[in-house]
Order: C-alpha cells, then structure tokens, then sequence
C-alpha cells in the first residue's frame, strides 16, 4: 500500500491504536507471550515513524491496560521490564522524528523505575513539535471517566462549580485526554472486534477500523491502508449526506 496514495489534507488528526494479538504471534511460533511483546516493539516504532511522516498530530497507543494487571504475574513482570526497557533505548528515535511523548493512565499502579524513566523521556522530548506520541499505561477509559466524576463532584461540592455548570466541554476538560483532540481514528490489530475500555468517551464519533494483522508484523504499509479507508467513509456526525453536499453549505 503506497502511502502516495493519501490525501494529506484529510489526515485524521489523532489516530488510536489497540496494539492487540502479540501473544497469539508467540504463540504460533512456539514461544512465551513476551516473545511477541518483544517483538511487537518494532511495530510501535514503524508506526510511530509512520504518522510523524504524514503529518497526524496525535498518536495513542494501548500499551497496558488497567485490567493487563490481572494477567499472570510473570507476565506483567516481564511487561514491565521491557516498558522501562523500550522508553530507555526509543528515546533517541523520539528525538530524531520530532515526537513529544506523553501517557495518560494511573501512575501510581505501576512500578517506581517505569515511572522514572517514563518521567525523563517525556521531560526530554517536550519540546518536539512533529508529532506527541501517547502512551496509555495503566489506563481505562472507566477508570478515567470515574476520576473526572469525582473531581467534578468535589469542585462542586466545594462550592467552585454550580450543577448547572456541568456540561461536555467541563468533563472534556477534566479527563486525562483534555490536552488532544479526540481521535478521528481507531485502529485495532488481530481481529477482535472489541474496544476494550478505550477511550470511551473520546471515540463516540470515531471511525472504527479493525484488521486480522497481529501487532508484531504491523508496518507502515498497514498503516496508510488503515489511513485510506478512513479518508475513503463520509463522516456525517448526526447529519444526512444531503446536509454534507457542497450545494447545502
């Protein structure tokens, strides 16, 4: 797929990703699920470099959700160590492409080192202006959603906010997402047809997109098709076509 192809003045703006299927990939080749953790760490990079390129503006990547605490603890160890490992040597292609990264998530759920480490790139790399790479760690979007609620709930019991007061614009601004724009796109690898506790609130219009590549062999070529079917839907947003037609406007 020929990123040629795209139109560079359609660009979704922010896309999303659920970087799903690294421990099917392991498990095909016979190999533990870290394997395809492992691996999946060069699709992150290519797809990074990917959207740096075009020109998207935001990209945020599913990387650990609040429920992977759940998983065995061996492989959450394992996570973990590659996290502080990924953010240690990706630093330098942050730099070179431009990219700001951020994370959104609960910080106090993971590890000191992780959060060190994640602490120091986004420190390095906040100056970049190509592109702000978004990692959500520990993160859901119930979770998030919560937080807001009772944030929300405390500024109005404190007298600061009347009921009235609260609206979309206010929890927009009271989640953990408030600094970006809502992502026109969500990506999905591997097949499943879910989007497990994701940006709930920031996807309502969002264009869904899933496909059956497992994470580890996901590339850029994958990307720009991704890109392209995005550019080739009518984003009405409530309306009709009829309303959306040059004639109407």
């Amino acid at each position: 797929m020929s990123k040629e192809k795209i139109d560079l003045d359609r660009l979704p703006q922010h896309i999303a990703i659920i970087m799903d299927g690294n421990g099917r990939w392991a498990k095909e080749k016979g190999r533990f699920r870290i394997f395809g953790h492992q691996n999946g760490v060069k699709a992150v990079r290519e797809v990074s470099e990917g959207c740096a390129e075009l020109g998207v503006k935001c990209l945020t990547l599913y990387a650990f959700s609040t429920e992977n605490w759940n998983r065995p603890r061996i492989e959450v160890n394992a996570l973990m160590t590659l996290l502080v490992k990924t953010i240690r040597n990706e630093t330098k292609t942050l730099m070179k492409n431009g990219i700001k990264l951020d994370a959104i998530g609960d910080r106090s759920m993971l590890p000191k080192e992780c959060v060190q480490e994640l602490d120091e790139a986004i420190e390095i790399t906040k100056n970049n202006k190509n592109m702000t790479l978004i990692l959500a760690l520990s993160y859901s979007a119930k979770w998030d959603i919560v937080n807001a609620t009772k944030n929300i709930a405390k500024r109005a019991k404190n007298g600061e906010i009347a009921i009235e007061d609260i609206n979309e614009e206010l929890i927009d601004n009271t989640l953990t997402t408030h600094n970006y724009p809502h992502p026109e796109l969500m990506i999905r690898t591997s097949g499943e047809l879910r989007i497990s506790n994701f940006l709930l609130w920031e996807m309502a219009y969002s264009e869904l997109y899933f496909t059956t590549v497992l994470w580890p062999d996901y590339r850029k070529e994958h990307l720009y098709e991704a890109i392209l079917d995005y550019q080739s839907r009518e984003r009405r947003f409530g309306k009709t076509s009829d309303q959306l037609s040059p004639e109407n406007k």
